[in-house]
């Protein structure tokens, strides 16, 4: 995507953090609405309208895109003033019900949204307390695409602290809800969280059936088309549970093809996405016996590393440091150096 090349370059965490804070400047570079901007003024009869929905619309989704190329910590503060501002109209604006209603759906995907990032800046707490802002509110007005979106964020998070029989239940409850919209590219999604969840409580064949099935829907010609948020969703990212199936099986070797095909397929845009599928690689591969290669992408990381701020990529480039030190090799030691440098630098370390 042409606008997010445009962005300039920034080296360092307080650069890029500085940047991100410039809204009107991001929005300038990318061709994205300036979202931080005052919102159209109400009518005449204080009401708010279809106009107003669309800015904060865009505010929302130029938010997407800044999440993916730079992922959650920085994009989240940004995030959260736009979730109040959301508030503001609907509490202020004097909508008519049928505005109300819209506006209503958007403090739930904002609030989701808030609550994604959280969780890709490593505050689970925060992340726990914006989906159960966004569920209340999508359960308020019983609307089954947000249900099934945050059912679904919070089956990540299930997983991620290591509670699989509920990541799976909560999986499952995404699926149903989505199974309501005809939508493929939603069940897609929660279908694969749920092979994700399977494959952690030591259930290969279900996982396998249920990443299959993912598959499946995906590519259904059919259906109401994935939302804004789901752009990520794709067979990279089906490639990536694929890969993550046979790493928790312990099959490391059976792993690595995919996740070549993973990095390989994955749109230059998703920044964050491509550093955590490259440090995966790296882990990977050193865990194989292929410790000259996976050095190498441990330290191919870095110059992404410059762009993206994600508390999940960190941890990952923690974990492959740790690997390395214990690996008797010159470019283990080499690599090591190189990220222990890289952290001391950021202050990362």
């Amino acid at each position: 995507m042409e606008p997010i090349e445009a962005l300039p370059q920034k080296g360092t965490s307080v650069e890029r953090r500085a940047f991100l804070t410039d809204a009107a400047g991001v929005a300038a570079s990318t061709s994205l609405p300036t979202y931080t901007r005052p919102v159209t003024p109400p009518g005449s009869s204080g009401a708010i309208g279809v106009v107003h929905l669309v800015e904060l619309r865009e505010g929302l989704n130029s938010l997407f895109v800044l999440d993916a190329a730079y992922g959650g910590s920085d994009v989240l503060r940004l995030a959260v003033r736009h979730l109040h501002r959301v508030r503001r109209v609907l509490n202020e604006g004097n909508p008519p019900e049928a505005i109300a209603r819209q506006l209503h759906l958007l403090v739930s995907e904002t609030a989701g949204f808030c609550g994604w990032l959280a969780y890709d800046a490593e505050d689970q707490n925060t992340a726990r307390r914006y989906w159960g802002e966004a569920l209340a509110a999508a359960t308020m007005v019983q609307d089954a695409h947000l249900q099934a979106y945050v059912f679904g964020f919070m089956s990540l998070q299930a997983r991620h602290e290591n509670r699989p029989r509920e990541a799976v239940d909560l999986a499952r409850a995404a699926q149903e809800r989505a199974a309501r919209l005809d939508s493929p590219a939603l069940r897609s999604i929660m279908a694969a969280r749920e092979a994700g969840a399977l494959s952690f409580l030591a259930d290969a064949s279900g996982a396998s059936k249920k990443l299959a099935e993912s598959r499946r829907l995906l590519d259904l010609p059919r259906g109401r088309p994935a939302p804004e948020w789901a752009a990520f969703h794709g067979h990279a990212e089906l490639d990536n549970w694929e890969a993550s199936l046979h790493i928790n099986a312990g099959r490391h070797n059976a792993a690595i093809p995919f996740l070549r095909q993973t990095l390989a397929r994955q749109d230059q845009m998703y920044g964050r996405n491509r550093a955590l599928y490259r440090i995966r690689l790296a882990t990977t591969l050193v865990k194989a016996g292929e410790i000259d290669e996976g050095a190498a992408h441990a330290v191919e990381t870095i110059p992404s590393l410059e762009e993206v701020e994600s508390g999940r990529v960190a941890k990952e480039i923690s974990k492959v440091t740790n690997l390395l030190r214990w690996q008797d090799a010159d470019c283990a030691r080499q690599a090591v150096a190189c990220l222990t440098d890289y952290a001391r630098a950021t202050g990362a370390a």
